[in-house]
């Protein structure tokens, strides 16, 4: 499997998409650089995407900066020796707080290997971060496009994605997220690429503050 490890793979993947869909093609040419977007592996990573769920960039932002005060630094043993009041005082919701925790508590006790997940077929990766209460489909997708550099992997439930596919395929309403994976499915194998050209366009053409945000 070919991983999106660079900007002449990015290129790669909107020459083929732009070949495969006409209407991609026009998004192409509205949206600009395409930026790749890597990240390391990781709890930090993981940590970064699980704090930007359902919230705008400048408040993902804030989450990050109050969280890395507390704890010192982005790392299981950092954040599971915050009380659980310590982590609410950060901002972060209950929820979030307890996901932190059981994602710093797997990888800890050997359960979850963020670096290994990198190297297996998405849907068994999904299937391994998922397995974690708390942890959705939206939030693995997104740690594999983006720590992993997986080429075919489409976060669907992303609310960003759906509003600039509805734009760009000339839909009457948003679609939502099994609508929008079935969409998809003309764009693969590159629907990791697919899924960087919707975000942005969604920041370029529909002028949004753009961060991968969606149902966690």
């Amino acid at each position: 499997m070919r991983r999106i490890d660079s900007l002449h793979d990015i290129a790669d993947g909107l020459g083929e998409l732009a070949q495969a869909d006409l209407r991609l093609a026009r998004a192409i040419e509205l949206s600009g650089p395409v930026p790749l977007r890597r990240k390391p592996p990781g709890f930090a990573a993981l940590a970064e995407i699980i704090l930007s769920q359902m919230v705008s960039k400048a408040s993902a932002n804030a989450l990050w900066r109050k969280l890395e005060l507390a704890a010192g630094e982005i790392t299981p043993a950092a954040v599971l020796a915050l009380s659980p009041d310590a982590l609410r005082e950060t901002g972060l919701s209950r929820a979030k707080a307890e996901t932190l925790r059981r994602v710093g508590e797997a990888v800890i006790c050997g359960e979850l290997d963020l670096e290994h997940l990198c190297r297996l077929e998405a849907r068994a990766a999904i299937r391994t971060i998922t397995a974690i209460k708390g942890v959705g489909p939206w939030t693995a997708e997104v740690y594999l496009l983006f720590c992993a550099g997986h080429p075919d992997v489409f976060p669907a439930g992303d609310v960003a994605l759906q509003s600039a596919a509805a734009k760009i395929l000339g839909l009457e309403a948003r679609p939502g997220s099994k609508d929008l994976y079935r969409l998809a499915e003309v764009w693969s194998p590159w629907r990791g690429v697919a899924a960087r050209l919707l975000w942005a366009y969604y920041a370029a053409v529909m002028r949004r503050d753009v961060l991968p945000v969606g149902a966690g």
